[in-house]
């Protein structure tokens, strides 16, 4: 019998397991990858954003609460829980602090992302070097792991969590606890499940992250009671190099030059409005913008004066020194590129081009416009990466309170089951998403989570 059982083995779940245990409790933390494979999608992540009213460590000038939520309101359109949503951005201004407690190290902002040194602490040796700073720090203070380990089923009556059953090696299991923190990620994984909310369509999307994320927990909590918030088409869906594997490509595979040129569908047309805001606040959208284009398929186009001024992806970009050229080895129609090329080129305003800030550069009388670092693709050589919709976490979970508590069909609060991470992120984000708050998520409802399940087993 342990006090606090953690299903899951990412940042959320080891966050709640560090902070139950430092509060006393003993606990067991059941993830169902193998050790190589551990962390969920943290392994993939870079950053977390967070408040701060003057400059410290790695972040430059100050972040207040309203000006993150402004950033929040304008990605969400007000689809939030206001009460949780406010409460994970204050207390996002001790997420660094207590990282660094637990062994994390930071860094300054990379070139080609200095516009989050504001907002964003980038994780020094990324999220594999994340990962593994909780894991030391668990097993350092006593946690027990268990990898391969994947829970078949929870016995829950009244409210009540009681035990789970889990498979290793071939074997069955029943663990019992006095408290279950609910860990385990979305269901992005799960393609039959992403079918049955996109239709087949889903069988184009790429999944950025773990292919554990099956969606397992979530499906055994819905079945024994739990109250589920969120669309299940809803989710982080980024626009990632269509090359990439179907699985587990992570944060490499990401195209960031969508707004340093135009993005057409497979019939060489512009959909949407490169520049709308900056990248970290709208690369979210690009993934559920390409899945509604034929196909699911798109192009981001750019020309010589680009390059050098973003983040490369790991794959090399097409390269062709004529827009026609480029239209071939693409397989989109040459005729149709270059007119849409030529459209957009002429429609270009004379301005101050400056990609670092909302420079208005703009075009005119072309639909959809592009408001924000609009810039004639004119010298060679022509560059294009093909993009795919890339998910990274759904937002389909169930509903918490401010103590991470599961609530229940009727209202009220589960009795000892809590949440963290992906598995409740839908009760903040109701649709869109800003960049690093996926992680502020997890480490403020894990430490939550853990320590109000240590409460309550210490009552």
């Amino acid at each position: 019998m342990y006090d606090v059982l953690v299903i899951g083995g990412g940042n959320a779940a080891l966050c709640a397991a560090i902070s139950a245990r430092r509060s006393g409790a003993s606990v067991l933390v059941l993830e169902s990858a193998p050790k190589d494979f551990r962390g969920g999608n943290s392994r993939h992540t870079r950053n977390l954003r967070c408040m701060h009213k003057a400059p410290m460590a790695v972040l430059t000038d100050a972040y207040t609460e309203e000006e993150y939520w402004e950033d929040f309101m304008k990605v969400t359109g007000g689809m939030t829980n206001e009460p949780l949503a406010r409460m994970a951005i204050r207390q996002s201004e001790t997420c660094m602090q207590w990282m660094m407690q637990q062994g994390i190290r930071f860094q300054p902002s990379l070139g080609g992302t200095l516009h989050l040194s504001r907002t964003n602490a980038f994780f020094l040796g990324g999220g594999k070097a994340l990962v593994n700073a909780l894991y030391r720090t668990a097993e350092s203070l006593g946690v027990e792991i268990e990898y391969g380990s994947e829970v078949r089923e929870l016995k829950i009556t009244d409210g009540r969590f009681t035990s789970a059953l889990f498979s290793r090696r071939g074997f069955s299991h029943e663990v019992r606890a006095k408290a279950l923190v609910a860990a385990s990620g979305g269901f992005q994984a799960n393609i039959p499940w992403l079918k049955k909310a996109w239709g087949d369509v889903a069988e184009n999307f790429i999944i950025r992250g773990t292919p554990y994320s099956n969606g397992n927990i979530l499906r055994l909590l819905m079945e024994q009671g739990a109250k589920t918030v969120g669309d299940p088409t809803q989710c982080h869906a980024v626009a990632i190099d269509a090359r990439a594997p179907r699985f587990d490509g992570g944060i490499i595979t990401r195209v960031d030059c969508v707004s340093l040129g135009i993005v057409v569908n497979k019939n060489a047309q512009r959909f949407y409005d490169e520049g709308e805001d900056f990248w970290p606040k709208r690369y979210a959208i690009w993934g559920r913008l390409v899945a509604g284009q034929p196909d699911q398929i798109g192009y981001s186009i750019i020309d010589s004066k680009a390059m050098g001024t973003f983040m490369p992806p790991v794959f090399p970009p097409v390269e062709a020194n004529s827009i026609r050229e480029l239209a071939g080895l693409l397989k989109l129609d040459p005729a149709a590129l270059e007119a849409t090329v030529n459209e957009f080129n002429g429609a270009v305003q004379p301005g101050a081009f400056d990609h670092a800030i909302m420079d208005k550069c703009a075009t005119a009388g072309l639909t959809p416009p592009k408001t924000n670092w609009a810039r004639r693709i004119d010298k060679p050589p022509f560059y294009a990466y093909p993009l795919r919709p890339g998910i990274t976490f759904t937002y389909l979970g169930v509903a918490v309170n401010e103590s991470a508590k599961v609530i229940m069909q009727d209202d009220k609060p589960s009795k000892n089951i809590y949440a963290a991470g992906e598995i409740m992120a839908g009760n903040i984000l109701g649709k869109g998403y800003l960049a690093g708050i996926g992680m502020t998520i997890g480490t403020i409802f894990g430490r939550i989570a853990g320590e109000e399940a240590a409460r309550y087993v210490k009552a």
